[in-house]
């Protein structure tokens, strides 16, 4: 009797939680219906006129969508490399500095920007790095020519790549500082011991100590490489630099919401979907297979 009280507590906490699941996340998947539909809004979908996989065809043979997918790409596995590798080399140097008590405020300052959206964010780098920005005017201090950062096709994914690294690096280098913690101090001193020098220590010791963990976050990482993130971009791009800055996201918003094309970009949208949802099984059977991670 007891046991079933308990029970009762919680299926009460988790049903606010299962009723915005259900509302937000289950019920609107009945929208994929317009994907294989000419759809009318004012007929709905219900009644709207059924094309099958027309609209699919249609997306293939459309040139703008193949560069929409390449720039998803470029961004996304630009993103995923270096959210691997920048917080990898900070938690390492962060792990190797002589005077320990910097290590907590250096680590707090660089995981502040994890807390801001890309509303505030995206507002403050447009700032920085505008025509009459203060990096432009380190530039005309150098005497060199300002440059237009933002209304250039060429520098729009290298700053929506870097951006994204510098604002999440420092909360992902917490996962690698946790990693490092579980390393046995002792083979440390008997490194020191045998004569090998700091380098030696990390790259003997520190990085096959953390491989494991390098390793996972690297597989699973790989069911977000059609996800370039829709609000940075959203809050940084403009129809100048839409030829290497549009993804597949923020194509979808603009066709459906803008452009009122539904069926269209509910077809892409789900394309992605299906892709997505492929690439992140695959990304579970490589982790359990090579670092022994399951969910279930």
């Amino acid at each position: 009797m007891h046991n079933k009280k308990f029970l009762k507590h919680y299926y009460i906490m988790v049903m606010p939680g299962l009723v915005w699941l259900i509302l937000f996340s289950i019920v609107p998947m009945f929208g994929v219906i317009m994907a294989f539909q000419d759809f009318n809004p004012v007929q709905g979908i219900l009644k709207s006129e059924f094309i099958g996989l027309d609209n699919f065809r249609y997306m293939f043979v459309m040139s703008d969508i193949r560069q929409v997918f390449i720039n998803t790409l470029i961004i996304a596995v630009g993103k995923i490399i270096g959210n691997i590798a920048v917080p990898l080399v900070f938690a390492l140097l962060l792990n190797e500095l002589r005077w320990k008590r910097l290590a907590r405020p250096i680590q707090t300052v660089v995981y502040l920007p994890y807390f801001l959206s890309w509303v505030i964010l995206g507002d403050i780098i447009l700032n920085i790095f505008a025509f009459t920005g203060p990096v432009n005017g380190v530039l005309s201090f150098l005497s060199l020519e300002p440059v237009n950062f933002f209304g250039r096709a060429d520098l729009f994914r290298p700053l929506v790549i870097g951006t994204d690294i510098w604002k999440v690096f420092g909360y992902n280098a917490v996962i690698y500082l946790a990693a490092l913690l579980g390393i046995d101090p002792t083979l440390y001193e008997a490194a020191a011991v045998d004569g090998a020098g700091r380098f030696k220590r990390v790259l003997h010791i520190t990085l096959p100590g953390i491989r494991t963990t390098v390793i996972l976050l690297a597989i699973l990482a790989l069911g977000s490489v059609l996800n370039a993130g829709f609000e940075q971009i959203f809050n940084l791009y403009n129809p100048v630099v839409y030829s290497t800055g549009d993804i597949i996201d923020t194509w979808v918003y603009r066709a459906g919401l803008t452009e009122l094309q539904f069926s269209l970009a509910t077809a892409v949208g789900l394309l992605k979907s299906v892709v997505s949802l492929i690439l992140i099984t695959l990304g579970y059977w490589l982790a359990d297979k090579f670092a022994g991670y399951k969910i279930f």
